[in-house]
């Protein structure tokens, strides 16, 4: 079985010296302007719909070299998914924010960059990467080509909804989630919170269902504990209220392997609701319970 993480990448440059040669006529080297192409519907939905108001593009056409590692098997996103892709995200991520907090909030602390791959991004350990963000710039985002939403061709309700939003929306509410947490930081308080149990890189091997007898929303989230503060933003925005709450009674009667009994574990992820609450209120004067029901909302809509 697969496990899904997603990755926040610093990328550092090592230069270094070479035998200077000659380039020849300049004017012979192929592709020296960058890319071109024409632009089409496509190009035109996300100049209208995210550049001119956000300030967000979106590449599409292929490039291997916007991947972090290009050797990596991947494939372009069929050019068919990009608009109901990104359209789900602005419904579900971009308006809800800017309804709560306001534009100039949004457009200051929103990625810039959307870089789309076709297939998903497979590692040796067993796990997908479902997406990685850089600088809190630039996105990247994996498996365009098996998102379905109500209205497409082969729509599973129940199947392409859990996994649009576990997939595609958990991502950039998590990426935005480290944007956030990396400009002002959370409350030293929630890293004291489950401190002792946290896992490192042996979350790979607990399932979600384990990771919550000890008081963590999700198995990665127990990787750290910066992991663990935006994985709880990202499953009580996408889960709303009533699947946060349904998630917290769902942890069985009984004892944790390591110690943990449910009512803790309980005591624990509400202390941690508790702390982003405040976060976003103290910090960026943002009604988290409000966010929260405009991105239910729209995501409602869109199942």
């Amino acid at each position: 079985m697969y496990k899904f993480f997603i990755a926040a990448l610093i990328l550092g440059v090592t230069l270094s010296s070479c035998k200077e040669e000659k380039l020849g006529e300049i004017e012979d080297i192929p592709g020296l302007g960058g890319d071109a192409w024409v632009s089409g519907p496509v190009d035109k939905w996300i100049m209208d719909s995210l550049t001119t108001p956000y300030n967000i593009s979106a590449k599409y056409k292929w490039d291997q070299f916007e991947f972090a590692n290009i050797t990596k098997s991947l494939v372009p996103p069929d050019e068919a998914q990009v608009i109901p892709l990104l359209s789900t995200i602005k419904k579900a991520w971009t308006l809800p924010y800017v309804q709560e907090a306001g534009s100039v909030f949004y457009n200051r602390f929103s990625p810039k960059f959307f870089i789309l791959s076709g297939s998903n991004e497979y590692n040796a350990e067993g796990s997908i990467t479902l997406g990685t963000a850089e600088g809190g710039r630039k996105v990247v985002l994996y498996g365009v080509n098996l998102f379905k939403i109500k209205g497409m061709a082969g729509y599973d309700a129940e199947k392409d909804s859990a996994f649009v939003k576990d997939w595609f929306l958990h991502t950039i509410h998590h990426e935005f989630g480290h944007i956030l947490h990396q400009t002002v930081l959370y409350p030293v308080e929630f890293r004291n919170v489950t401190k002792a149990l946290y896992q490192g890189g042996n979350w790979i091997n607990w399932s979600d269902e384990d990771a919550r007898r000890d008081g963590f929303v999700t198995a990665y989230s127990s990787l750290n504990f910066d992991e663990d503060f935006v994985e709880m933003i990202a499953m009580m925005l996408t889960e709303g209220k009533a699947g946060f709450d349904k998630i917290l009674n769902s942890i069985p009667e009984g004892t944790s392997p390591r110690g943990v009994t449910k009512a803790q574990a309980q005591a624990s992820l509400r202390q941690k609701e508790a702390v982003v609450v405040a976060y976003y209120k103290n910090t960026w004067k943002i009604d988290f319970y409000s966010l929260q029901n405009r991105v239910r909302g729209s995501m409602n809509k869109l199942f």
